[in-house]
């Protein structure tokens, strides 16, 4: 069957089911907001129980860290970033999740070559692209910006 990608576009928008924009909206925010409100109480739970600021940011990092990657063993988090889309995943409980999963997706295939290998698969572009970055204009700012 050949088709044209205009007459292909044509046909795939007849097909599929107009997305629900304002419910995404609404459920995006709602659940970002509340993962962030829910980070914010453990600032400040940390910092109540006796840390300094950058003691309290990291350990409050690592526990949504954990707990995202918990929650994506668990199944949990798939289900909630069903209907939740970017509000689970531009906290930094979606960079959890994008190591956990492929990790998980690939564990029969064993430790070094499944888990190991296959764990930043979706994360180490992103990693790897702000490293640079952040070096790059680490130069510049070094080069031409210091006194």
């Amino acid at each position: 069957m050949d088709m044209t990608n205009q007459a292909y576009g044509q046909y795939v928008n007849a097909k599929s089911k107009p997305s629900p924009i304002a419910k995404n909206l609404v459920w995006a925010f709602g659940v970002g907001g509340l993962i962030c409100t829910g980070g914010q109480a453990l600032l400040n739970l940390y910092q109540w129980l006796g840390l300094d600021e950058t003691g309290a940011a990291t350990a409050t990092s690592m526990t949504l860290i954990f707990l995202a990657a918990l929650f994506t063993g668990l199944g949990w988090f798939d289900r909630l970033a069903k209907h939740a889309g970017a509000g689970t995943l531009v906290p930094i409980t979606g960079f959890a999740n994008a190591v956990v999963s492929p990790a998980l997706e690939f564990k029969s295939e064993g430790l070094i070559m499944g888990m190991s290998a296959k764990m930043f698969a979706i994360a180490g572009p992103v990693l790897v692209f702000g490293i640079s970055a952040s070096i790059f204009y680490g130069l510049i700012l070094q080069l031409f910006f210091s006194g």
